[in-house]
């Protein structure tokens, strides 16, 4: 079962302090009135590992029941669970139990045991990490990680031996050193000793140490022989050191407690040396002689030790100097159990638990009033200025400005320069100071006092937006550009639109870093990705920062072949309607400019790759471009290699014909009577020698993509129109596609113009192919009316297909009346005996033929068979 109490929250503690005072002081709960028994919140039994829970064990019932008190709500669970020590870890709900020597540790959330050991004689635990729990028993110090079982890690030191009380135990981290803390009463007198074991994980050895209280810190030192060179971190130690008496009846006390800050795990022959401060005497009151520190813990925000006394003093100290800054008593009760405060929740600071009363208080450095108390009432001044800039700080402003007029009217220009370097806020870091420095005379080998102001302004980090331009004027004037570049490389200048400006003038690709950083000029940052040919970063820039782009207005800005490659890119990525960059590119006419055909024929050969239906009108606007632009040729590659396929084909044929491309407007056309007149213009402007070559190959191929009525209606307007011309191809024509057409079709065509000529080349071609009487006739005819004797002969003489009768009758119309005897045999005679010869001898045919009274003329030639 589980049992919650609340209480509301309570209004700050004060505590009799004041506003002006360093340190604010906080109550955090009060365990007793949130039901935790008061008599049990005591060393050993009540645990503290972080800002976050406190742990009690209440055996002071039959029942022992564990109290957890989650510390940001005030909420109390108990738990009946049989153990005299519990720890919650630092950062999650698992709770650590110890009951005798078993030990073991549980999820809460998950309701699960994540690990148990066995370990007799602990006398003091806590967590050291996460997952990690330090045992301490009489002898050694053991290591328990939770997933593992107890490691022995050192033995204890015989000084740390028998009658002494562990009351604290640390890790550095690094994990490489350890410190156990414990007390024990000086044999013969009331006085408290503390001793301390330092021990090293790397080498195995110890040192002793005499005190009582340490804390591990990391921090950031300089060089300690304030050599040049960037901070670096430090692994430090501080403690309290209480030297022991002389002997027990000697009066003396061992001399006054002191402060020591040291640097360890560091060769003293390293670089820079080893950050050590002189052990710094700490400021007892003088009723607390005999009181002695329980804790101390650093603040890793500011920097600064709190330590807290067993008398309930607080002690809160510089680290890097080692000096008191405040001192205060909190509480007259014994504050037993520490951890440090989350700096996120409050500012940092230390939570302490006070013995029987339960009040948990949490002390933290209080910004708005730490330089001024040290100014007025340590009256420190240097130990204020330092505070101020480190810790950028208010309360010091006066000190810094009279100490800056006085370094610079002395003409101390390295001492003023680091002074306003480090002044809180920026209080110095101003165009005055610029100005200062200016008007201070420049000293033979040395720099101009200004570059060591920037020189030190660099060495402390990064420049404001009015040191960056005062800095980068001179260099970019001297033409120094490296330095720019190394200055920006490591962030030491703050970036600006105006910085941008400045140094575009010497270096772009500076710039575009510039203004990429200053995140204020997105149009200058796109400008510079133009100039640089950087296309792809344009939309993803503009898309990161919310930049609306006028990417034609980009376009018309640039030169043609950048403006190609960038309206290329826009396109791939749908960016752009490529009807925008027609329409831009071509536009360029305006203004006396010539249209820019190239880059606009180039883009859109990548832009329609694609070649889908959607996109005819850019097809078609292509091929116009390039055949009305003066660049047919390119037009024609594309038709060549077929390239696309929705364009508006009538369209681009007659631009075709208009262009030259006689052969490419044929490809196109559909209707019979474009088919006529282009092609009857392409034959004739070539017989004319006004156009390209007539490609015979091509009206042949041609003509095998049109119909046969197609075919017959063009022959028809070749014959008609020009005869004489188109006599010869229209018989090959006829020929090649004698099948298709029809050869009565054809021979009827020809006729019909009287062309024997055409008739005879034509049937010339196929006779020796064709077993179609009509054919062989019609050869025979057309030879004898061309005067093509010796074909009739041929023919009559070997083939096998024609009427004998019918072609008798024609030789006879034709006045061949002694060539009869070719068919003096009954009609009926066998098909071999057509085989016999029209005339007996050749003497005799030659006679006659040179008897018979010819109608027609003589032909030059014979047609090819």
């Amino acid at each position: 079962e589980e049992e919650r109490a609340s209480t509301p929250a309570r209004s700050c503690w004060s505590h009799t302090f004041d506003m002006a005072v360093p340190v604010r002081l906080t109550e955090v709960a009060d365990l007793a009135a949130l039901g935790v028994t008061a008599s049990c919140v005591k060393f050993g039994t009540c645990g503290m590992e972080s800002d976050s829970f406190v742990t009690v064990c209440d055996s002071s019932d039959a029942a022992t029941q564990v109290y957890l008190v989650e510390l940001a709500t005030r909420s109390v669970t108990k738990r009946p669970i049989n153990a005299e020590a519990a720890i919650m870890n630092p950062v999650s709900k698992v709770l650590a139990l110890r009951a005798g020597s078993q030990l073991q540790i549980f999820n809460l959330e998950l309701r699960a045991k994540m690990s148990s050991a066995t370990l007799e004689g602990v006398v003091y635990w806590r967590w050291t990490s996460t997952n990690t729990i330090a045992l301490v028993t009489p002898t050694s110090v053991f290591h328990w990680a939770i997933d593992d079982q107890p490691v022995k890690v050192f033995d204890r030191h015989a000084s740390l031996g028998e009658g002494t009380q562990i009351i604290n135990y640390q890790v550095s981290s690094d994990h490489k050193w350890c410190l156990l803390v414990g007390i024990a009463q000086q044999a013969g007198t009331t006085k408290i000793q503390g001793t301390m074991q330092l021990f090293s994980l790397e080498k195995k050895v110890s040192q002793i140490l005499q005190g009582h209280a340490g804390c591990f810190h990391s921090m950031k030192v300089s060089a300690a022989d304030n050599s040049n060179g960037p901070p670096r971190t430090a692994q430090i130690l501080c403690f309290e050191e209480q030297k022991k008496p002389l002997s027990a009846d000697s009066s003396s006390q061992g001399g006054p407690p002191k402060l020591f800050v040291m640097e360890v795990g560091r060769d003293k022959d390293a670089p820079g040396g080893v950050f050590r401060l002189a052990p710094v005497p700490i400021p007892v009151p003088a009723d607390a002689a005999n009181d002695f520190p329980v804790a101390m813990l650093p603040d890793p925000k500011y920097d600064v030790l709190f330590m807290i006394t067993k008398m309930g003093y607080l002690y809160m100290f510089d680290a890097y100097s080692g000096k008191a800054l405040y001192r205060a008593r909190i509480t007259t009760d014994t504050v037993f159990v520490t951890c440090p405060a989350d700096p996120n929740s409050g500012g940092g600071g230390i939570v302490g638990v006070t013995a029987r009363r339960g009040q948990v208080l949490r002390a933290s450095l209080n910004e708005a009033t730490l330089v001024p108390y040290v100014v007025s009432t340590l009256g420190d001044h240097g130990l204020a200025i330092a505070l101020a800039s480190r810790l950028q700080l208010p309360g010091a402003d006066d000190l810094y400005q009279s100490e800056f007029a006085r370094l610079t009217s002395l003409r101390d220009v390295a001492g003023a320069a680091k002074l306003a370097a480090e002044s809180p806020r920026g209080l110095l870091r101003t165009q005055e100071t610029i100005d200062t420095f200016l008007a201070i005379p420049g000293q033979p080998g040395q720099p101009q006092p200004v570059f060591q102001y920037f020189h030190a302004l660099l060495e402390k980090g990064k420049l404001n937006a009015f040191e960056s331009i005062a800095l980068a004027r001179p260099v970019v004037q001297q033409g120094r550009a490296q330095f720019l570049e190394k200055w920006l490389t490591e962030e030491k200048l703050e970036c600006t639109e105006d910085l941008g400006d400045l140094v575009r003038q010497e270096a772009p690709h500076m710039a575009l870093s510039v203004y990429l950083r200053a995140g204020n000029a997105p149009g200058k940052v796109i400008q510079l990705f133009l100039e640089r040919g950087e296309f792809d970063k344009i939309a993803p820039y503009a898309s990161k920062v919310g930049y609306d782009c006028d990417y034609g207005r980009m376009l018309a800005s640039l030169p043609p072949q950048p403006a190609l490659e960038f309206a290329k890119h826009l396109s791939s990525q749908s960016l752009i309607d490529p009807n925008a960059v027609v329409d831009l590119f071509m536009g360029q006419a305006q203004g006396g400019m010539p249209p820019r055909v190239q880059e606009t024929t180039a883009f859109l050969l990548e832009a329609l790759k694609s070649n889908k239906p959607e996109e005819g009108y850019l097809q078609t606007k292509l091929l116009e471009i390039n055949l009305r632009g003066g660049n047919p040729q390119v037009a024609d590659a594309i038709l060549q290699n077929q390239m696309f396929t929705h364009y508006d084909r009538r369209y681009v044929a007659q631009l075709c014909e208009a262009a030259g491309l006689p052969q490419r407007a044929l490809e196109h056309y559909t209707d019979v009577d474009d088919i006529k007149r282009s092609l009857v213009s392409m034959i004739s402007s070539a017989a004319r020698g006004q156009g390209p070559p007539l490609n015979v190959d091509f009206v042949l191929s041609y003509f095998g993509s049109l119909s046969p009525e197609a075919s017959l209606a063009c022959l028809k307007e070749l014959l008609q129109r020009d005869a004489p011309t188109n006599v010869h191809l229209c018989a090959q024509i006829a020929a090649k596609y004698s099948e298709q057409i029809g050869s009565d079709h054809l021979v009827a065509l020809f006729e019909s113009f009287r062309s024997y000529e055409g008739l005879f080349h034509y049937l010339g071609r196929i006779v020796n192919f064709s077993q179609e009487p009509n054919v062989h006739y019609k050869y025979v005819e057309a030879a004898a009316r061309t005067a093509n004797y010796d074909e009739v002969e041929r023919v009559c003489r070997d083939s096998t297909v024609y009427d004998p009768k019918k072609v008798k009758d024609f030789l006879t119309e034709v006045s061949l009346l002694v060539c009869l005897s070719v068919c003096l045999s009954d009609l009926s005679v066998e098909k071999k005996n057509r085989r016999r010869t029209l005339f007996h001898t050749a003497g005799a045919r030659k006679t006659i033929f040179q008897s018979v009274h010819w109608t027609f003329p003589r032909p030059t030639s014979a047609p090819h068979s």
